[in-house]
């Protein structure tokens, strides 16, 4: 007897993995530093026990070093990457 159900087709490969809806990673900037090897460790192991992408890792960190800030210095922090990110376009 055959199948005369539709099946929904799924495209191939990865779907995009954006920090939001319908953006892809290989769009964003690409940053390269140098870090002791520890901290690449870490950063690897921290990206294998959570499931994380390497760069969700490093950006829930900057986001959690941004909100231990005091209030001054996250709205110095905001003024000035708010005309870093004008200043790019």
């Amino acid at each position: 007897m055959s199948d005369n159900r539709v099946r929904e087709r799924r495209r191939a490969g990865r779907p995009p993995a954006g920090a939001r809806q319908g953006e892809k990673v290989k769009d964003y900037p690409q940053l390269r530093i140098r870090v002791p090897l520890e901290f690449k460790a870490r950063l690897n192991a921290l990206s294998a026990v959570t499931g994380l992408a390497q760069w969700r890792v490093i950006v829930d960190a900057i986001n959690c070093l941004f909100h231990d800030l005091p209030q001054r210095d996250r709205d110095l922090v905001s003024g000035l990457s708010e005309r870093l990110m004008r200043a790019a376009d």
